[in-house]
C-alpha cells in the first residue's frame, strides 16, 4: 500500500498530521536528504515538500523526477511561496502536452 508524506520545517508541516498524512519535520538539508531516500525505498507514492527545503535538495529531487514514484510536489512553506512549485507544475505540463498552455 502506498503512503503520503509531507516534509519541511516543523512549523510548516505539523498541521498536515490532522489530515492523516505522515509528517516528517526536517531541520537540516542532510536530514531531509536521508528522509527523502528512505521514503522512496518505503513505498511512498506522494511526497509533499516545502519549497524552502526543495531549494536545498535539488540534486536529490532531480533523481526522482522521471520515476513513477515518489511524486514530489512542492508546496509553499510557512515563510511564503518562492514560485518554484508553480514553475515545476508549468514545466511538467509543457512536457506532457508539448506546449505552454498555462
Amino acid at each position: 500500500m502506498y503512503k503520503i508524506a509531507v516534509m519541511g520545517g516543523a512549523d510548516s508541516v505539523m498541521g498536515f498530521r490532522a489530515l492523516g498524512l505522515e509528517v516528517c519535520p526536517v531541520s537540516a538539508p542532510e536530514e531531509g536528504r536521508e528522509a527523502l531516500h528512505r521514503m522512496a525505498r518505503e513505498n511512498y507514492a506522494i511526497i509533499y515538500m516545502t519549497e524552502q527545503l526543495a531549494s536545498q535538495l535539488q540534486p536529490e529531487i532531480a533523481r526522482y523526477q522521471d520515476a513513477l514514484t515518489p511524486a514530489i510536489i512542492l508546496i509553499p512553506g510557512r515563510e511564503g511561496p518562492l514560485g518554484t512549485g508553480m514553475a515545476n507544475i508549468k514545466t511538467a505540463v509543457e512536457r506532457a502536452v508539448g506546449a505552454d498552455i498555462l
